[in-house]
C-alpha cells in the first residue's frame, strides 16, 4: 500500500478526533464558551467531512451513515438536555450503535467490517482480488475469519462504550474530553491487535497461499495420461478429487 494510500486513509480518523478535541479547548479556553457550546461546535466538521464523503463517492458508506446518525441525534438529545456529560456519553453511544451494527451485519452474512479490512490485505493486486473472490466462494475457513474479524470489532466498540459512559458521569468533563479520546485510541489498538491475530493475519496467509497456487497452476507443465490426451495438472488432479468426494 503506498504512502498516499495511507494518508488517505489516516486523514478522516485525524479530523474525526483531532478536530473535536482541539476545538473543544479552542472554544472553551480561548472563546470563552460554555462546555455544550463548545462540545456541540467542534462535532461540527467531523460530521461535514462524513456528509462531504458521502456526497464525493456518489455511495452511501453504511458505517459513515451509521456514525452520521448517531451524532446528529446525540447532539439534537445533548441541546434539549443542556447536559455536557450527556454530549460525552452520546460519543459512547456512538460506539455502542456502531458496535451493534456490526454484529447484526455477522448475523446477516455481511460483516460490515470487510470493506475496511480488505483494501489493506489486497493492497490493490488483481490476483489477490482474484484468490479472495475465490476463496470466500469456495473456503468456509476464510469465510469464518471474515466473520471473526467484524465479531472482534464489535465486541471492542461495545466494551469502549461502556467504559465512556461510566467516566462520563464519574469523572470531571474536561478529563473526559481528552480521556475519552484515549480510551478510543486504546480499544482501537485492542481491535487491530485481537482482529490481526485471530483473523486478518490468517486471511492474510491464505490469500498468499491461493495466490501461489493460482501462479503455480498457471505455470505448471501438462502430463499425459495412459488413456486419452487429456491434460492434467497437479492442482486440477486436486480439485477433481475434491469434486468428486463433495459429489459423493
Amino acid at each position: 500500500m503506498t504512502t498516499n494510500t495511507k494518508r488517505a486513509k489516516l486523514a478522516p480518523l485525524l479530523v474525526d478526533v483531532a478536530v473535536p478535541v482541539g476545538g473543544y479547548y479552542l472554544l472553551k479556553d480561548a472563546f470563552g464558551m460554555s462546555t455544550l457550546a463548545a462540545l456541540g461546535w467542534s462535532s461540527v466538521v467531523p460530521a461535514l467531512r462524513t456528509v462531504w464523503s458521502v456526497a464525493r463517492e456518489r455511495r452511501v458508506n453504511a458505517l459513515a451513515a451509521l456514525i452520521l446518525f448517531v451524532n446528529v441525534v446525540g447532539l439534537l438529545l445533548s441541546l434539549v438536555a443542556g447536559d455536557p456529560r450527556l454530549m460525552l456519553a452520546k460519543d459512547s453511544g456512538v460506539s455502542s450503535a456502531i458496535g451493534i451494527g456490526i454484529l447484526v451485519s455477522v448475523a446477516l452474512g455481511r460483516p460490515m467490517m470487510t470493506e475496511g479490512m480488505k483494501p489493506w490485505l489486497v493492497k490493490g493486486d488483481a490476483e489477490r482480488e482474484a484468490a479472495w473472490a475465490r476463496l470466500v466462494a469456495g473456503s468456509a475457513e476464510f469465510r469464518r475469519a471474515e466473520k471473526v474479524f467484524s465479531v472482534v470489532w464489535g465486541v471492542v466498540l461495545l466494551g469502549e462504550c461502556v467504559v465512556r459512559v461510566v467516566g462520563a458521569y464519574t469523572l470531571p468533563v474536561d478529563t473526559m474530553v481528552w480521556l475519552g479520546n484515549v480510551i478510543m485510541a486504546g480499544a482501537m489498538t485492542v481491535g487491530f491487535l485481537a482482529g490481526g491475530a485471530l483473523a486478518a493475519g490468517p486471511m492474510a496467509r491464505m490469500l498468499l497461499a491461493e495466490t501461489g497456487r493460482a501462479c503455480r497452476t498457471a505455470t505448471a507443465p501438462t502430463t499425459p495420461t495412459a488413456t486419452d490426451h487429456t491434460t492434467v495438472t497437479p492442482s486440477s488432479a486436486s480439485a477433481l478429487a475434491v469434486s468428486g468426494a463433495a459429489a459423493e
